[in-house]
């Protein structure tokens, strides 16, 4: 008999402002990231990585598991981005160490 495990339902709200997006691959690292209600460790799509401050590099572009260690993810690295709809505000030193990135 095979193992099935429901899906819980989950809601992604959209922070790009146009669909001209530059993204490349990157890995994202497990550390300091905790541990969600089903026992993952997810970084969320939209989180300034590695951190809000002046060593960002990207916006991760789509959720990432990190929950066995380290995983190769998608980090925006120009676009147009509605910093409203981020899990976390940019600092200003986010906004200054991506350029390319257009925060509306």
């Amino acid at each position: 008999m095979p193992y099935v495990k429901g899906v819980s339902k989950f809601e992604r709200i959209n922070f790009l402002a146009s669909s001209k997006v530059q993204a490349f691959t990157h890995e994202v690292s497990d550390t300091g990231v905790a541990t969600d209600a089903n026992g993952r460790k997810i970084v969320r799509a939209g989180t300034i990585y590695p951190a809000n401050d002046a060593t960002a590099k990207g916006i991760v572009y789509n959720d990432v598991d990190v929950t066995h260690g380290p995983q190769p993810g998608s980090l925006i690295v120009e676009a147009y981005i509605l910093e409203e709809r981020l899990p976390e505000a940019p600092t200003e030193e986010v906004k200054t160490a991506l350029k390319e990135i257009k925060f509306r």
